[in-house]
C-alpha cells in the first residue's frame, strides 16, 4: 500500500496530459502524386498520443494549388471543428506545406497551432525547372507540378511569410539518383535543403532520409510529435539527425 500514492499522482499526471492533447486536431497534407496512406504511420503515431487527425487524399496530380489548397484545408478544419478542439495543427509532405502556405495568404485560422512541414518544396525545385516541359511531367505531374519552379515569380516564390509556429525537417540523402545533377548542394533527390527553408520558420532539422520516404522514417515521426508539444525539435538524443540552424 505504500506505493499506492505515487501511483495514483502518477496515473493522474498521465490523464491530464492525454485530456490536453484530446483537445488537439492535426490536418495532415499528403505529397504530389500521393494519398492519405503514405502519411499513415504518422496518424498513427499521432492517435496514440490522443491527437485527433484527419487525413484524407486530394486530387494533387489533376488540379492545381489555387483549386487544391481551400477544399482540402477546409475539409480538415471542418472536421477538427466538429471534435471542438483548442488547437489545430498542420503536418505536411511536399506540395502539402505549399497548400498551407497559400491556404494562409488570405485565411485566418483562429486557434491555429503548429506546422510541421516534411520536405516542403518552398522555393521550389530543380526537378520542375528540368522536366516541366516533358511530355511525362507535363501530363502526369498536373499543374501544380508546372507551378514548383525556383523562378522568383513561381508560386512558391511568390508566397507572403505565414503566421504559425512553423518546423522544417529536410532530407539529405538522395531517393530518386538521376536528379541529383540538376540540384545544386545537398538535397533529398527532389528538393535542395536550402530550397526547404522559409524566413519565418522557428526550427529546422535534417535526417538521413531520401524526399520519397522521409514520412515513414521513426526519428522523423518523433521528431513530429515532439514539435507539436514543444515548438521545436529534439536534440537530445538525435540518432539519425544532423542539427539544422533555426535560422539562416
Amino acid at each position: 500500500m505504500k506505493h499506492a500514492f505515487p501511483l495514483t499522482v502518477l496515473l493522474l499526471i498521465v490523464s491530464s496530459q492525454s485530456l490536453a492533447v484530446q483537445t488537439e486536431c492535426v490536418v495532415l497534407l499528403h505529397g504530389m502524386g500521393r494519398t492519405s496512406s503514405s502519411l499513415s504511420a504518422i496518424e498513427e503515431s499521432l492517435l496514440s498520443r490522443h491527437y485527433h487527425v484527419w487525413n484524407e487524399s486530394y486530387p494533387s496530380l489533376t488540379q492545381s494549388v489555387e483549386e487544391l489548397s481551400a477544399p482540402a484545408i477546409d475539409a480538415g478544419l471542418a472536421y477538427c471543428e466538429g471534435k471542438q478542439v483548442e488547437r489545430v495543427h498542420f503536418v505536411t509532405h511536399s506540395l502539402g506545406g505549399i497548400l498551407v502556405r497559400y491556404y494562409l495568404q488570405d485565411h485566418h485560422i483562429e486557434n491555429l497551432g503548429r506546422i510541421v512541414m516534411l520536405a516542403p518544396p518552398n522555393r521550389g525545385s530543380e526537378v520542375a525547372d528540368q522536366m516541366k516541359d516533358g511530355f511525362f511531367y507535363r501530363n502526369i505531374m498536373g499543374p501544380a507540378g508546372q507551378a514548383l519552379g525556383t523562378d522568383e515569380k513561381s508560386l512558391p516564390n511568390s508566397l507572403k511569410p505565414i503566421a504559425g509556429e512553423i518546423g522544417i525537417i529536410a532530407g539529405i540523402k538522395a531517393g530518386e539518383p538521376w536528379f541529383l545533377p540538376e540540384i545544386p548542394g545537398d538535397d533529398d533527390g527532389k528538393v535542395a535543403v536550402e530550397r526547404t527553408k522559409l524566413p519565418e520558420m522557428r526550427d529546422f532539422l535534417l535526417v538521413n532520409v531520401g524526399h520519397t520516404f522521409i514520412m515513414d522514417d521513426d526519428e522523423v515521426i518523433r521528431q513530429v510529435s515532439h514539435f507539436l508539444q514543444h515548438g521545436l525539435f529534439d536534440r537530445s538524443n538525435q540518432v539519425q539527425t544532423t542539427d539544422g540552424a533555426a535560422t539562416e
